[in-house]
């Protein structure tokens, strides 16, 4: 049985165009109006995400052919349109960067695609983009052109006549600073730092319901999918996540494939708590350790509590800034050295340049490989050997070390759960 709810991609020819400001302005226009707004993200990332639950009231979850699978994209988008009003998906970078790109999701899933355009220093090239991000490869299903940081009435209107006919003009949103995300290095700044989100929110939401994007898109048939059963691997097994402003970055379907499993999760704070709670395992995610060194520095009893967690041949998994804590020492992007975990020998240092990207997969211990994706600015100096290399998406080059200490497993990588849970399953149990 098929499931229809309307449903819309919004994408855009390269990233800073402007996409996540208006699927954030759509998702909390329309739950202002009581409508149930899911919103979900195209490829890995920890960030919009946030920013998109606290406009339509719901998580975000993650979607990607290469990485999720698009088994699990199909199951998500069912299991939404369920009970949904409305399902907005963002796209990542250009609608066609990556491989599978956005562009390949909407046209094997059936969905319209609006393109949101930087109209700021163009006039008759928008059109151009428009009719180029249609026709690039046949039957890409986009359908509209929204223009973004428009100066005038008078540059809207150049803007949409130079449309081709079979793209319809969905309307504008004008330059405004206000309206604008913060961002850091990583990307936008995490919903929880930003104090007035809800406003911000409200104003984009405001200027978008003067436009016709603010109509609900056409329903979309979703196939009945059902979630690919999970054997209960974790069951009686408590899980203690690391969840606090310098570790932030969790898919909430990471947290549901667990749970799935069997475990019982407890979140805790390494920024304020002087010790773990009681728990089988640990699992530390990414964040942005670098900018609380000096208060992750000073919580020593933390760190020696999973010290003892470790020498005690218990589980854990440190990712990406999880596992920069770990090192004896991490040097924040001004040099200054602060003393952590010290369980990994060696140190990590930050630096002004991007030092890695991209989709990679690792195969631990004979299991299947799990996906994920790496997105980091340090750099770290290990004296141990890798216990294991992951490859990249292309398989053209080697991926990011696998350091391992006891049970202790620890990478930059970001893993995505739910694309091998029984692989998943045994880095806590």
């Amino acid at each position: 049985m098929k499931r229809s709810c309307p449903a819309l991609i919004v994408a855009a020819p390269a990233t800073g165009q402007g996409k996540t400001t208006v699927v954030a302005a759509l998702a909390r226009l329309h739950a202002r109006q009581g409508r149930r707004v899911r919103v979900f993200k195209c490829g890995p990332d920890f960030l919009d995400p946030q920013i998109h639950a606290v406009a339509s009231g719901a998580p975000c979850q993650n979607i990607d052919l290469w990485m999720c699978g698009e088994v699990d994209a199909r199951w998500r988008l069912a299991e939404a349109a369920r009970d949904a009003d409305l399902i907005l998906i963002e796209g990542v970078m250009g609608l066609f960067d990556g491989e599978p790109p956005a562009a390949e999701l909407a046209t094997r899933l059936g969905i319209p695609i609006l393109t949101v355009i930087d109209g700021a220093a163009m006039a008759t090239s928008f059109g151009a983009i428009a009719y180029g991000l249609k026709h690039y490869r046949p039957g890409t299903p986009l359908e509209a052109a929204f223009a973004n940081r428009v100066g005038s009435d008078y540059h809207a209107e150049l803007l949409k006549k130079s449309l081709p006919a079979d793209i319809r003009w969905m309307g504008h949103l004008p330059r405004d600073d206000f309206a604008a995300m913060p961002e850091r290095h990583l990307g936008l700044l995490p919903a929880a730092e930003i104090a007035d989100l809800s406003a911000r929110l409200d104003r984009m939401a405001d200027a978008l319901a003067k436009t016709d994007a603010a109509l609900l898109p056409p329903p979309v048939d979703f196939a009945a999918a059902e979630r690919p059963p999970l054997p209960p691997l974790l069951a009686g097994r408590t899980i203690a996540v690391a969840r606090d402003a310098a570790f932030c970055f969790l898919y909430p379907a990471n947290l549901d494939c667990l749970e799935a499993m069997g475990a019982t999760l407890t979140f805790f704070s390494p920024l304020a708590d002087a010790a773990l709670p009681a728990c089988d395992a640990v699992w530390l995610p990414g964040g942005y350790p670098e900018l609380h060194g000096a208060q992750l520095a000073a919580n020593r009893p933390l760190w020696d509590s999973l010290a003892a967690h470790v020498a005690a041949g218990k589980p854990a998994l440190a990712e990406c800034g999880g596992m920069m804590a770990l090192f004896e020492t991490l040097a924040d992007v001004d040099g200054n050295e602060h003393r952590l975990a010290g369980l990994l020998p060696g140190r990590v240092a930050m630096q002004k340049k991007l030092a890695a990207l991209g989709m990679q997969e690792v195969a631990l211990d004979g299991a299947a490989p799990l996906r994920g994706h790496t997105f980091h600015y340090s750099r770290a100096e290990c004296a141990l050997a890798p216990a294991a290399r992951a490859t990249r998406k292309q398989g053209a080059s080697e991926g990011e070390p696998v350091w391992c200490v006891g049970r202790l497993t620890a990478s930059y990588l970001h893993l995505y759960f739910p694309s091998a849970p029984a692989a998943a399953a045994r880095l806590f149990a």
